[in-house]
C-alpha cells in the first residue's frame, strides 16, 4: 500500500495493479467465477411468494390486463366511429 501526501493509505492502486497481473485467460476465468458467485449471492436474497400471495398477484395482473383491454377497445371503437363520421359523412 502507498501513502498519499495527507497520510492516507491508497489501497486502490495496489488492488488495480494486482488485478492486472496474470494472463488474460486466467483473468477472464476469474471474472466469470466472480460473476457467477455474485449471481448466486443475489439469488439467495430473493423472497419467493407463498401460494396465496401468488394467486393474489395473478388475479391482480389478470384484472389489470382486462381493464386495459377494455380501455383500448373503447378508444378504438370511439376513434373508429369518429373516422367513419368524418370520412363517410
Amino acid at each position: 500500500m502507498t501513502e498519499t501526501s495527507a497520510g492516507h493509505r491508497d489501497t486502490g492502486r495496489a488492488d488495480r495493479k494486482r488485478a492486472q497481473q496474470g494472463n488474460p485467460v486466467s483473468r477472464f476465468v476469474q471474472s466469470i467465477g466472480l460473476f457467477v458467485s455474485q449471481i448466486i449471492d443475489e439469488l439467495r436474497k430473493v423472497v419467493r411468494p407463498t401460494g396465496p400471495e401468488l394467486i393474489n398477484y395473478t388475479g391482480v395482473v389478470i384484472v389489470f390486463v382486462l381493464v386495459i383491454m377494455a380501455l383500448v377497445s373503447g378508444f378504438d371503437f370511439v376513434f373508429h366511429r369518429i373516422v367513419l363520421f368524418a370520412l363517410a359523412g
